[in-house]
């Protein structure tokens, strides 16, 4: 994984992690999904952007 593909990454389960505060109000479960998707957006985005180097 590249540095540029790292920092997206990281990015995106930050945003992730932004929402799921937003979204604790109303179940700590949509906090826990919000993450995972933030970390799957990220390794999905890190991914594409390393095939394309």
């Amino acid at each position: 994984m590249s540095k540029k593909s790292s920092i997206v990454a990281k990015g995106v389960t930050l945003i992730g992690i932004g929402v799921g505060f937003i979204l604790l109000k109303y179940s700590p479960y949509y906090f826990v999904a919000s993450i995972m998707i933030g970390i799957g957006a990220g390794f999905l985005i890190g991914a594409i952007l390393d095939r394309d180097n």
